[in-house]
């Protein structure tokens, strides 16, 4: 449970299951597992959240690169956490996606460590808890299982591991399919720059998250901040023939992909997401402005 907490891709699940057949015959262990999951899984996700509090979004963009799930789900899971506040940690190991990203999460949005524990840790037990139980509940089926897996032996195992190692292969390959269409037609940092030196005046559109505005309240000049939860009414004042430029601040510009697609889907051909995002523009040394509280009525385009 530590080690999986930690990162490891290892299934932590079938471990309850296996952990609550034998608590059927020895009820004492099942309090030993309990206990011992809800520490381990507490204790591992410590790291992860003070690397949230010292890294911010950084380290939600490791995780990304390391990981086979696809990038949105931080997107999805920083919404989950606006929407729920520190609830959201209670379930966090039920939701795909908010399992992982949710300690380093907490951290980035400034939970108190005490919060966090009271939260999470109450969160572990709910999920350990389940899991032992439903073992518990199909013990006879799961000794049924295991007899015969041991009754086959190696064959079985390599059965499993091969079954294991066609579902990594498969998540690796919708994870390539996934960067390489955010890889196409994307615009350089430099490519905007002297778009706006040209006087082209493109429409540039923030699409990170609310929380990640509020912590970081810097734009590029001229840019319009919109939800992309909310993207019905401000996308359809785009006048079509302008050249749209959409960042975000998401692993590997997933979110600008996104609403860079639907534009699309809209009939405006000419809108790009920007490569690398905001930290792009801020690495490149370029100015920023304050956010401002602009009307949604109408949209303004840079370089006029």
């Amino acid at each position: 449970m530590l080690v999986q907490q930690l990162g490891a891709p290892i299934p932590a699940t079938p471990l309850l299951l296996l952990a609550g057949a034998h608590a059927a015959a020895d009820p004492v262990y099942g309090v030993y597992a309990l206990a011992l999951a809800i520490l381990a899984s507490t204790l591992g996700s410590l790291p992860w959240f003070w690397a949230g509090r010292r890294y911010g979004f950084r380290v939600l963009k490791f995780m990304c690169r390391i990981s086979l799930s696809p990038d949105g789900c931080v997107r999805q899971t920083e919404t989950f956490f606006e929407r729920y506040g520190a609830a959201a940690l209670l379930i966090a190991k039920f939701v795909p996606g908010l399992a992982r990203v949710g300690p380093p999460l907490a951290g980035t949005f400034r939970f108190g460590l005490a919060s966090f524990l009271l939260y999470y840790g109450a969160g572990n037990a709910l999920w350990a808890g389940f899991g032992l139980i439903l073992g518990f509940t199909f013990h006879t089926e799961i000794d049924w299982l295991m007899a015969r897996l041991t009754a086959f032996g190696a064959p079985a195992l390599m059965v499993v591991v091969g079954l294991l190692a066609l579902y990594v292969a498969y998540r690796w390959l919708v994870r390539r399919q996934f960067l390489k269409s955010l890889r196409a037609s994307r615009i350089g940092v430099a490519e905007l720059q002297a778009m706006i030196g040209r006087g082209e005046a493109p429409i540039v559109l923030d699409v990170r998250s609310r929380t990640h505005r509020k912590l970081d309240a810097r734009m590029i000049p001229g840019a319009r901040p919109i939800d992309a939860e909310d993207l019905e009414g401000p996308l359809a004042q785009i006048p079509s023939g302008h050249n749209v430029v959409v960042y975000c601040a998401c692993p590997n510009d997933a979110t600008a992909v996104k609403v860079a697609m639907l534009l699309r889907r809209r009939g405006i051909r000419h809108v790009r997401p920007l490569a690398g995002g905001f930290d792009a523009w801020v690495g490149a040394g370029l100015l920023t402005t304050p956010r401002e509280i602009t009307s949604t009525s109408s949209f303004t385009v840079i370089g006029r």
